[in-house]
């Protein structure tokens, strides 16, 4: 029996789930869970203990090794966008700074060189101000990239660590809204203009390939030895890899971000796409995902902070269902994407104060009435009309926000599986290993193996 192990790392937990094929159908066992949220240095700046989450990942795997169950295999993902600078000895060079740190974010530097509208046009990617390109710039003020030989994404990084071996993941790498849309590989004419070293940009692979064997002290560390394959190591592309999907059915991949979209064989790029603010991230076959940032389940867990997490999520659901308020606020406005205060700043949207009951049911609501406008714009977008709406991810488990949002979009809401983004991890490990020969079989033995709940409107 072949084992796989996903790694799966959010912006504010990850975990390691153990994997097999039996029976035709896939059975994850949860062995390790761990909690990830950004540091603060001296200077305020935030960044991500990558040394601690690799730690956390050595320790998933002595945990599978105690159980008897060492993997043969392993895959990483976490979110998009946050990278690892490689020096020319092969160190990481300072620290892996986080998306959500405004004074990273140089969008009009950016756009002084290569205008957004042409942006667009090349890569497809969304504008949000901390994507990979507009960060990079503030490396290259501070001189880092003169010294820098390569730039890894998290899970690139990760994977080297693991491996000596290092190797720039196709999907994530369109996150950092570098790479062309119809070529599939490095822009490398915004690259230049830009004046960002091409050395740093290695040739891109798909998900499925090979990364390499644990490396020979990673193996003595641990007593066995694994291959590291690449699945979609965006933690959402995962996620839509294991949604059973047919043929003009969206997606939203509900976590700290929802991701609201549908697969696509090419990119939407036109004036429309642009100003909706929808993205065309890659995905398997240089397919994509043509997607919407909304975002999503952050603002609950950031209010829930700020109540000293004196109550569950399933506590806090309760009271937003006893609450009577009709407020409604702007998910995707700027304020709420790293506030000091999040409750602070939704009092200031609605203009009052607001007990947590009030506040939870004004998110659920605004996420629900987000949902259904951004459906309404990519059906006018794509030029179809969606019979239902897929969710997948840890936010399925809301019952509330789910019957909110199948009441919003008027259609019935399909959700499953919950664990998407560490299945469709182990999806492509299985591809590579041959137990299983294409997406569309994987999916239907995901379907099989997890099932689906309809929620209607």
């Amino acid at each position: 029996m072949k084992r796989y192990l996903a790694i799966d790392i959010g912006a504010s937990s990850g975990r390691g789930m153990l994997a097999h094929l039996e029976d035709g159908k896939i059975v994850m066992e949860e062995i390790h869970r761990f909690p990830n949220h950004p540091q603060k240095d001296s200077r305020g700046m935030l960044y991500w203990d990558v040394d601690g989450l690799f730690e956390e990942i050595l320790t998933a795997l002595k945990k599978a090794k105690e159980a008897g169950k060492e993997p043969d295999y392993i895959g990483i993902d976490t979110w998009g966008v946050d990278y690892v600078l490689i020096d020319e000895k092969g160190k990481k060079m300072g620290v892996c700074h986080c998306y959500r740190d405004p004074l990273r974010h140089r969008h009009e530097k950016v756009h002084h060189y290569v205008p957004f509208s042409e942006l667009y046009t090349r890569t497809g990617i969304q504008f949000q101000p901390f994507n990979t390109i507009y960060q990079l710039f503030a490396d290259q003020e501070d001189k880092k990239l003169d010294r820098a030989l390569a730039m890894l994404m998290l899970p690139d990084y990760l994977n080297y660590r693991l491996t000596g071996v290092m190797k720039q993941e196709y999907c994530n790498a369109t996150t950092t809204g570098l790479v062309n849309a119809v070529h599939h590989d490095w822009d490398r004419q915004v690259i230049d203009r830009l004046g960002y070293p091409r050395r740093l940009f290695l040739p891109l692979a798909q998900p499925g390939e090979k990364v390499g064997d644990l490396a020979p002290a990673i193996r003595r560390k641990l007593g066995f030895n694994a291959t590291v394959v690449l699945p979609a190591t965006h933690d959402t592309a995962s996620a839509v890899l294991a949604v059973p999907l047919l043929e003009n059915e969206p997606y939203i991949s509900s976590g700290t971000w929802s991701l609201l979209g549908i697969e696509q064989k090419d990119a939407h790029r036109n004036t429309q796409a642009r100003e909706l603010n929808y993205s065309n991230e890659g995905s398997l076959e240089h397919s994509f995902r043509t997607q919407k940032n909304i975002m999503g389940l952050w603002m609950i867990q950031e209010v829930r902070h700020e109540f000293d997490d004196a109550y569950s999520f399933g506590e806090i659901v309760e009271m937003a269902k006893a609450s009577t308020v009709t407020d409604l606020v702007d998910c995707n406005d700027t304020r709420f994407l790293s506030p000091s205060s999040m409750r602070k700043e939704i009092e200031a949207a609605v203009g009052r104060e607001l007990n947590l009951g009030d506040m939870a049911r004004i998110i659920y609501r605004s996420l629900a009435n987000t949902y259904a406008k951004s459906l309404a714009e990519l059906e006018d977008l794509i030029g179809i009309s969606f019979p239902v709406l897929h969710i997948t991810g840890g936010g399925g488990k809301n019952e509330f926000l789910n019957e909110l949002t199948a009441k919003a979009i008027q259609r019935p809401v399909v959700v499953g599986p919950i664990e998407g983004t560490a299945i469709g991890n182990v999806l492509m490990q299985m591809i590579h290993s041959g137990e299983i020969t294409s997406l569309s079989q994987g999916r239907q033995i995901i379907r099989d193996s997890f099932g689906c709940k309809e929620v209607l409107p």
